[in-house]
């Protein structure tokens, strides 16, 4: 007698488990561009800025002298270029390590 509601309830139940599941990869996939969309806009201002930063140090070094003030600046300058270069090879690694892990991804 009741074996209806419990066949309508299940219907029910399985829907909504299909439309959570598709809820899910959508939101997934749009985080994943969403991601990758800011990666590399990261990477290219991470690029621009350090060739920036390079051109300032070559032109402060050749124009600098005997200024002990700029000398300074200049090895400031050159520190924070390591630093920036070893920050860029830390993001380099990590999209590394994330394209690994979406290469098992489907794809369309």
């Amino acid at each position: 007698m009741w074996d209806w509601v419990i066949w309508g309830a299940l219907i029910v139940a399985f829907g909504a488990g299909v439309a959570a599941l598709v809820l899910l990869v959508r939101r997934t996939r749009a985080a994943y561009r969403d991601f990758n969309r800011t990666h590399s806009t990261v990477v290219r201002e991470i690029d621009l800025l350090s060739d920036r930063a390079e051109a300032t140090a070559d032109r402060a070094a050749a124009t600098a002298g005997d200024t002990s003030e700029l000398q300074a600046s200049l090895e400031r300058l050159r520190l924070s270029l390591a630093q920036l270069a070893v920050l860029t090879e830390a993001l380099d690694e990590v999209d590394r390590m994330v394209a690994r892990a979406v290469a098992v991804l489907p794809r369309k």
